[in-house]
């Protein structure tokens, strides 16, 4: 992004103030991460100045995304080795120019790994006896949550299936949806949040008269019962 190269210093300054907290809204843990300055010895040949976003990872601090003041270097390789004239001609000032690049470069893989460290964490749980237990959850931010909704019947009885279905067939269509029967509920509960999947979708056998289900959150492990026709509409508030 850029174009007039009497801007490219504002591009540059308003891309380094953005990524940090573009991350930050994703999930990535404050503490981990910073900004550096590249010296003049540092930079690309192209770089008329650069900026990491580093992240601490398990092997040390590392880049995460680099963001480069490019100048107008691409345009003027690709100008100078096709022999094609690839100014802007700027209608309005009566000017041409070879635009400006400003390129925040953001690696994906490394990205994903970021994401997944800070969300990774095993914690205390209340098991369904009484007591406490060890959870493992993956706190992903639910924007990047493979799967958005999970549908459980409360057991695999015949006569839960067809309802369990007809619910999930009613959220599938919308989001990444899981439908999950085996086992027993607290283990499926379980290997949902293994996978950081933001809800579970309950349907028990009061399902099948009063037309409701549960719907449990995977960070609070909170319940709360609402009516099936209102379900689309619960979780889009909250999954957009």
């Amino acid at each position: 992004m850029c174009g007039d190269p009497g801007a490219d210093e504002a591009w540059f300054r308003f891309c380094v103030a953005r990524r940090l907290p573009w991350i930050l809204d994703l999930g990535a843990s404050r503490e981990k991460l910073r900004l550096r300055t590249l010296e003049a010895n540092e930079l690309a040949h192209y770089a008329k100045a650069a900026v990491d976003v580093e992240y601490e990872f398990p092997f040390g601090w590392s880049e995460l995304e680099g963001i480069a003041n490019r100048q107008d270097f691409d345009l003027r390789q690709h100008q100078q080795f096709s022999g094609q004239d690839l100014t802007y001609y700027d209608q309005e000032h009566d000017r041409r120019y070879l635009p400006f690049v400003v390129e925040p470069s953001l690696g994906v893989e490394r990205a994903l790994l970021v994401f997944l460290l800070d969300a990774f964490r095993v914690e205390e749980a209340r098991a369904a006896s009484g007591g406490t237990e060890k959870r493992t959850l993956l706190a992903i931010h639910r924007d990047l949550a493979p799967i958005k909704v999970a549908v459980l019947p409360l057991s695999r009885n015949e006569t839960l299936a067809p309802e369990a279905k007809r619910v999930h067939d009613l959220l599938k269509p919308r989001w990444m949806t899981q439908y999950d029967d085996a086992g027993s509920i607290g283990r499926r509960y379980r290997r949902q949040d293994e996978v950081g999947t933001p809800y579970c979708v309950t349907v028990d056998f009061e399902s099948l008269a009063d037309r409701q289900v549960t719907v449990r959150d995977r960070d609070s492990m909170g319940q709360e019962r609402l009516p099936i026709d209102k379900l689309v509409e619960y979780l889009q508030e909250r999954l957009g």
